[in-house]
């Protein structure tokens, strides 16, 4: 399992409320996307960025995730390239849900 970091510049003068539109807007993708174990939105005001925390199954499964049509689509949006880290996950734990993942029970 994987926690992919992702992050974006936005334009100059984006509000919260439209940063957050557009998180409301593409979370029902997101639920969609049969590989994604869970997806954290991001918003900092202060360095007027957003992104998000992703976790995966694998870091193949975060690049389908997150493919060239993807980026072209921030770019598009945000004029910013996206910018990406991946961290290894061993343990996942989800205090809403009451779990402990490991990464083996998501492989």
């Amino acid at each position: 399992m994987i926690t992919e970091l992702v992050l974006f510049d936005l334009p100059q003068g984006m509000t919260r409320e439209e940063v957050v539109a557009g998180m409301r807007k593409v979370a029902p993708a997101w639920r969609q996307n049969p590989e994604l174990v869970r997806k954290n939105f991001l918003y900092d005001p202060e360095r007027g960025q957003a992104g998000g925390v992703y976790t995966w199954p694998s870091v193949a499964a975060a690049q389908r995730g997150h493919d060239e049509a993807w980026r072209k689509r921030i770019r598009e949006m945000y004029g910013a390239d996206p910018v990406i880290r991946y961290f290894e996950t061993p343990v996942l734990v989800d205090n809403a849900m009451q779990q402990t993942i490991e990464a083996a029970d998501v492989a």
